[in-house]
């Protein structure tokens, strides 16, 4: 057998074995990554939830501050008033729906990466259901 010819069946045989090291390192790369991944994303979506719940909880007051300011009614609550009387509040736009904002009750909403929470009227808990 020539030199050439041994040079190439030598280098024939190598890359095969490298190839399945290489097929070998994305197999256990994917496979990590599908156990990874799903993980990742529940946590990402439980964090939004709980950020948005948060923001909700800590608006309640100023909205109970507009009921008082406003001779004990909810009725044109919009969050411009909120923002100016407490910068920090991080709603949806309550005045959006003028409709839900009633004397005696109201509907408020909180959405942080596309998780919402929604609080309806003063004695009502916090949900994710649209009030």
């Amino acid at each position: 057998m020539s030199a050439s010819r041994k040079r190439t069946a030598r280098h024939h045989h190598v890359l095969p074995s490298r190839s399945i090291e290489l097929l070998i390192v994305i197999v256990i790369v994917l496979t990590l990554l599908l156990l990874v991944v799903p993980t990742y994303l529940g946590f990402v979506g439980r964090a939004h939830s709980a950020a948005a719940r948060s923001n909700l909880a800590s608006a309640i007051p100023a909205v109970d501050a507009y009921y008082l300011l406003h001779d004990s009614s909810y009725a044109g609550l919009d969050l411009h008033w909120l923002q100016t009387f407490e910068p920090g509040v991080k709603l949806n736009d309550p005045g959006a729906n003028p409709r839900k904002q009633t004397a005696s009750t109201y509907c408020v909403s909180a959405t942080v990466g596309g998780k919402t929470w929604y609080k309806a009227g003063p004695a009502v808990p916090a949900t994710t259901v649209a009030c």
